[in-house]
């Protein structure tokens, strides 16, 4: 049942419908933001310490890319406490998850959520990208602030099958990482993304492999 008295309940269900996504999921998203709040104190998890920043700035910012994460499968690049996918995860419990970090701590605190909130479409992978030995396990790759496009690509490219694509969220300029993309790929679309409560730019950016 969803707790109507959480103080971030409605902010949350506003900021979902806004997204077009079911306020019905709100209540799974309060239960992370909550352990990130209450683990945060103790392990230096994230920066953003305001449980109101962490909802607009981690949660929302995540879930922004919803409409294009459309794939089976999905590796999270350097995850850091699980964004964006546990966010994605609670959204597409159809859809199978990686999360790859490698900071112990933070490994430790994604198991604690996967076994929490009860997501079995969730793995946690503690490694460093590069040596994550699934060449060609996923449909889809992200990595929401883990480095420009092309070292993206250096350290994770091998994990996508031949059609499979980076979902790179981005802010507003990113034309010197695409200039940077090596010669095997190349940008697919981008698309400018509204986050619920943030005003800053953002966009995501759709790199696939070059077809022969």
């Amino acid at each position: 049942m969803t707790d109507t008295r959480h103080p971030l309940h409605a902010q949350l269900c506003a900021g979902l419908t806004a997204l077009e996504l079911d306020p019905g999921f709100s209540q799974k998203l309060l239960d992370y933001l909550d352990l990130l709040v209450r683990w945060n104190k103790t392990y230096n998890l994230t920066a953003i310490r305001d449980p109101q920043d962490m909802l607009v700035k981690h949660l929302l910012d995540s879930l922004a890319m919803h409409p294009y994460f459309t794939q089976a499968n999905l590796a999270d690049l350097g995850t850091g406490p699980g964004l964006p996918g546990i966010p994605l995860a609670i959204i597409r419990p159809d859809a199978r998850i990686s999360l790859v970090e490698s900071n112990g701590k933070k490994t430790r605190f994604l198991r604690e959520v996967v076994r929490q909130l009860a997501l079995p479409n969730v793995r946690v992978i503690e490694s460093r990208a590069e040596a994550v030995a699934e060449h060609g396990r996923y449909q889809a790759i992200t990595a929401r602030a883990m480095d420009r496009l092309a070292g993206i690509l250096a350290v994770g490219g091998h994990l996508l099958d031949k059609d499979g694509v980076l979902l790179a969220m981005k802010g507003p300029s990113v034309q010197d990482e695409i200039a940077e993309l090596p010669d095997a790929w190349r940008v697919l679309a981008c698309h400018p993304l509204h986050v619920p409560g943030l005003m800053a730019e953002r966009q995501l950016v759709i790199i696939g492999r070059k077809q022969p």
